[in-house]
């Protein structure tokens, strides 16, 4: 089978692989479309663990089915980070921290043609995609899944202020949930093209991020890696307000303690979804209360791959890049 491997941003290899083989409680799944994650962009992060098969966002069709829980023909998502829902954080609520859930995931990776799903992502991280949820829709159920818990721990709330900083993906999923949730949404970028899009999925008001603001805002979702954006929320945030790292620089962060004593800030951080926000999102997307379709922009087969990186990582008009067969 093909799959597509990962050296650097810029050496994405496709290479053939033996197809997985199944063991009980296991099923196959053919790939029909998988995100370009911003993460999977993020060079210094990935290329540790560099050759690899990324791909995270991924749905497809249920070809092999060692389980009971899903036949051959049907249509799935798969998340492929999943709790083991026993350890101290998984019952405490906090999922995200369980260790089984930052180890495991699928093989080899949703950038494949086919995808072996262990037994616990069958139980713990499998969905079935109703009818009305194409494929390419269903690859927006992880990003928004992230956005719905981070904007849980930040408790975005109708009379808010919410500064999203940065209108890429990421952003545009962040506006539209806090829009959705009654708060007062402004956006940032430098690129023209993405604040219109800010403003289409719901921003209240736009800035260029060159500008300085004078706002207060009571939540700012750092949605871009840029450190000026980082320095700038600072001046941003209202007393007694909440920073969510949704996005993060290549290098630590200088904080102003003195402001963030004197005025009792909090800086939360936010790593991947739960089942519960992946349950949510489904939902919304399903309800089309986040009209995701929109979002997406660009399509490439895994064959072209590399063009989907470059699209990706530029800065032109482009949103999600999904990758189909």
């Amino acid at each position: 089978m093909k799959t597509a491997v990962y050296y650097n941003n810029n050496d994405i290899r496709i290479e053939e692989r033996p197809e997985p083989q199944l063991i009980i409680g296991e099923i196959l799944v053919k790939m029909k479309a998988s995100g370009i994650c911003g993460t999977d962009l993020m060079e210094w992060y990935r290329i540790k663990k560099a050759p690899r098969i990324l791909g995270h966002e991924m749905t497809g069709e249920v070809v092999d089915s060692k389980s009971d829980k899903f036949k051959v023909g049907e249509r799935v998502f798969v998340s492929h980070h999943v709790p083991c829902n026993t350890c101290k954080h998984c019952l405490s609520g906090n999922h995200t921290a369980c260790e089984t859930l930052h180890k495991g995931n699928y093989d080899p990776g949703g950038f494949s043609e086919y995808i072996r799903i262990p037994e616990i992502n069958v139980d713990n991280g499998t969905y079935l995609l109703p009818e009305n949820v194409t494929y390419e829709e269903g690859t927006m159920i992880e990003p928004l899944a992230c956005v719905v818990r981070a904007q849980r721990m930040i408790d975005v709330r109708e009379g808010h202020t919410v500064l999203v900083m940065g209108s890429g993906i990421s952003g545009l999923l962040n506006i539209a949930v806090a829009r959705s949730k009654k708060a007062r949404v402004i956006a940032t970028d430098i690129n023209e093209f993405r604040l219109d899009k800010a403003r289409e999925f719901g921003a209240d008001e736009v800035f260029n991020a060159n500008e300085e603001l004078g706002i207060k805002a009571d939540r700012i979702i750092m949605c871009t890696g840029a450190m000026p954006a980082f320095e700038a929320a600072f001046r941003y945030i209202d007393r007694k307000g909440r920073i969510m790292l949704f996005a993060i620089p290549n290098k630590n962060i200088l904080i102003p303690v003195e402001d963030f004593w004197r005025n009792e800030l909090s800086i939360v951080s936010s790593y991947g979804a739960a089942p519960v926000d992946l349950k949510e999102a489904l939902e919304l997307i399903k309800n089309r209360t986040i009209n995701v379709r929109d979002m997406i922009t660009d399509r490439v087969k895994l064959e072209d791959i590399q063009k989907g990186f470059k699209i990706a990582g530029g800065a032109g008009n482009s949103l999600k890049v999904v990758v189909v067969p």
